[in-house]
């Protein structure tokens, strides 16, 4: 009975020192992230941005339709910005084939961790 109580006592202590940690920080100009840090947690990760974007050829077989689509992708980012893995979540199935040749040449922002993106990839006809 002792120990429980003891480590409910200690727990109870150290997550009123993260907040108090986290409060301190902030107010005294911290950056949240770091804020956050410093309380032992991880900070939401930042969105990642594309340095290099090749965009999708509209196949020509589409061109008399003159339809606007959208194909949605999943698309894991390695640390170092490549395109490691993408797959279709929706769209036209001739689009998204265009859509994943152009993912895998997009290059991403550097981050310490692989990312998880959804991309959205507009097709214009008119373009």
């Amino acid at each position: 009975m002792w120990n429980k109580r003891a480590e409910a006592s200690e727990l109870k202590t150290r997550l009123i020192l993260a907040g108090v940690t986290v409060i301190a920080m902030i107010v005294l100009g911290a950056s949240k992230e770091s804020a956050v840090r410093g309380a032992g947690m991880s900070p939401a990760p930042r969105e990642r941005q594309v340095v290099t974007r090749v965009d999708p050829v509209y196949p020509a077989a589409l061109r008399h339709s003159k339809s606007d689509e959208v194909v949605r992708l999943e698309v894991l980012v390695a640390p170092d910005g490549n395109v490691k893995a993408a797959k279709v979540l929706g769209g036209s199935p001739v689009l998204a084939e265009a859509s994943l040749k152009a993912i895998q040449q997009w290059k991403y922002s550097p981050a310490e961790t692989e990312q998880m993106l959804l991309v959205k990839i507009d097709f214009d006809a008119y373009r």
